[in-house]
């Protein structure tokens, strides 16, 4: 699904992603916990382990090499390799 798109447009998606729609899904999924009437401890503790991987797998392939260097970049040329 976010293979087509380039480097930099998946590194700002995801940046996005969790700027944005990380703080809007966990207030989402505190208000649906709340509305249970505030289960037993670990009950809650597993809703919220559930929706904790929940919330990611559909960004798997989004955030999937972010973290490494651009694969289009030209390498990079240090001054001491002359």
């Amino acid at each position: 699904m976010f293979d087509n798109l380039s480097y930099k447009a998946r590194r700002r998606l995801a940046l996005l992603v969790l700027v944005v729609g990380m703080p809007l899904y966990i207030i989402v999924a505190v208000t649906l916990v709340n509305m249970l009437g505030r289960p037993h401890f670990l009950v809650e503790v597993l809703i919220y382990v559930v929706l904790g991987f929940a919330w990611m797998m559909p960004f798997k392939g989004l955030f999937k090499g972010v973290g490494k260097p651009d694969p289009d970049a030209p390498p990079i040329e240090w001054d001491d390799e002359a």
